[in-house]
């Protein structure tokens, strides 16, 4: 069977500390492996829509793990294994129950020197959705030569474009980031973006407007995500806002991702746009309730639990 969904871009080893504390005093980690895209894939495969994912990797242990992974996951896995450049590496510590720190080490990763030349022929032409971030588009000239490929190929072969636009201020300041990623959002069908990313699209407007703003430039949906607030998609002529769900938070990071694969598994199930937001919201908070980037995304049996608020024990 086709993958529905396609999607690039760099996936990481990723580290995470056990307990609660420093990295200059905690004496134990967790390994595994986390990137915005295999995250949203994975999301998407648990919900039972088939995604590919292709990305580079190096040659070395860790990156057989990224590839093993998320071929495990179900995800068609295209691995590039890059002989010149290590799988990049981030770590992630708790310094306090409410607060989460990321560090990366990808500077000249494998995934970084993504190219345009490592997209096979059909690749993206025979899916349903091709979906990519703004992280890609940051990572590297390379990179986002890549992405920009990608986008031109979709376009051509009538393929939607889904982007999210995961802003890392490390990888490049607001002021740099801002305008290249509005170019990127301004070829896409639905954009994603919490508030503070909106606007680094559009300085001069509140979020709200900033999301019209996209809308009126030609997006069939932006996505507005909220965090516990919920989230809202602005439509031509029309928004549609869905609260989110109150639940006990340990590890928000990935929260994002499992929302975009909710949002996009419900559009391609013919979801309403309001149904879509309850799954997206419903799959972000399951996320939120456990530490790791991917490991907790929810099948759709575990969304319609969540949904009814049934017993939490399963007999």
């Amino acid at each position: 069977m086709t993958p529905r969904v396609a999607t690039l871009g760099e996936t990481m080893a990723l580290m995470r500390t056990r307990e609660i504390g420093s990295l200059r005093h905690v004496s134990d980690l967790i390994l595994g492996i986390g990137g915005a895209e295999t995250n949203v894939a994975i999301g998407l495969q648990r919900l039972g829509i088939d995604s590919r994912w292709l990305g580079r990797v190096g040659d070395d242990p860790l990156g057989e793990r990224v590839a093993r992974e998320v071929r495990a996951e179900g995800v068609d896995v295209h691995g590039v294994v890059d002989p010149d450049a290590p799988t990049g590496l981030m770590i992630k510590e708790r310094p306090t129950t409410r607060s989460t720190a990321v560090l990366y080490y990808r500077g000249g990763s494998a995934g970084s020197r993504l190219r345009p030349e490592d997209l096979p022929p059909g690749w993206i032409e025979q899916v349903s959705v091709l979906h990519v971030s703004g992280i890609t588009a940051l990572l590297s000239d390379s990179a986002r030569e890549c992405m920009q490929s990608a986008l031109d190929r979709a376009r051509g072969a009538g393929v939607p474009v889904s982007f999210d636009i995961n802003y890392r201020s490390a990888l490049a300041p607001a002021d740099v980031a801002g305008p290249l990623l509005r170019k990127f959002a301004e070829q896409a069908d639905i954009v994603f973006g919490g508030p503070e990313e909106l606007q680094l699209l559009f300085p001069d407007s509140d979020p709200a407007e900033a999301a019209a703003r996209l809308v009126r430039s030609g997006r069939s949906e932006v996505v507005r995500k909220q965090g516990a607030d919920g989230a809202t998609a602005h439509l031509p002529g029309e928004q549609i806002y869905s609260a989110g769900f109150p639940v006990d938070v340990v590890d928000t990071v990935g929260a994002g991702d499992a929302f975009v694969a909710g949002y996009l598994s419900g559009w391609l199930h013919g979801l309403s746009v309001a149904q879509r937001l309850r799954r997206a919201n419903a799959c972000g908070a399951i996320l939120c309730m456990t530490p790791g980037d991917w490991e907790s995304s929810p099948t759709l049996a575990d969304v319609e639990r969540f949904c009814l608020g049934g017993d939490p024990v399963l007999r």
